[in-house]
């Protein structure tokens, strides 16, 4: 069948407008999870592995200059660069792993402190597990009504009245915060809740043999 010039070029106009709007719709949520010397590997695992399981692309961006860095139990991780990258972009999620003195190197990154000031202002969501809730959300401001971190007492003396007892992770508004390295896969998959809705959560928890929070 012969089309006229005319009417294929609009069918052709038509289909890229179409295809281009699926391919936005089928964007990859963009995760930026920030490292330092000492920060906490099974955390940064467990967030890392849940969220690309998920459909996310996740950046690791070290804040300790070099993109080889040494974490709390001398695993070696090599980032994919370095936070002054990842500056002017957009974030669907930043998601803080704790580990000390890793925390402590986290809240002293300024470039670090402004995207995530940025990030909750925009009601996006923020999330910390461990030490960092207190150390890097306490100090900044970002600490939400409720919250938990791990279970240190110069940690949750930080949290105060905020902290909520028993429970490994804890969602406020776009603020997660969770406790520990034994329970980051629940604090990752409630991030997972947050962006892509609790079947999609439950979906991983059920294939990766654990449960959600």
């Amino acid at each position: 069948v012969l089309v006229p010039i005319a009417k294929a070029q609009a069918f052709r106009n038509l289909f890229f407008v179409v295809s281009g709007a699926i391919t936005r719709d089928m964007a990859a949520m963009k995760v930026l999870v920030p490292i330092a010397e000492d920060s906490e590997e099974i955390e940064t695992a467990c967030i890392t592995d849940t969220l690309v399981r998920a459909g996310a692309a996740v950046t690791v961006a070290s804040v300790s200059g070099d993109l080889q860095v040494k974490m709390s139990r001398g695993l070696k991780i090599m980032a994919d660069c370095k936070i002054d990258d990842c500056a002017d972009k957009e974030w669907d999620a930043i998601a803080c792993p704790g580990g000390m003195p890793g925390a402590e190197r986290l809240r002293d990154c300024k470039v670090l402190e402004e995207l995530l000031k940025k990030q909750a202002a925009a009601s996006k969501v923020t999330a910390a597990v461990c030490a960092s809730p207190a150390v890097v959300f306490g100090s900044q401001g970002l600490l939400p009504g409720k919250a938990v971190c791990y279970p240190a007492p110069k940690f949750l003396e930080i949290l105060g009245d905020k902290l909520v007892a028993d429970t490994p992770t804890v969602m406020d508004g776009h603020i997660i915060t969770g406790t520990g390295p034994g329970t980051s896969l629940q604090f990752a998959l409630k991030i997972v809740e947050k962006l892509y809705g609790q079947a999609k959560a439950e979906e991983l928890a059920k294939a990766m043999l654990t449960t959600t929070a």
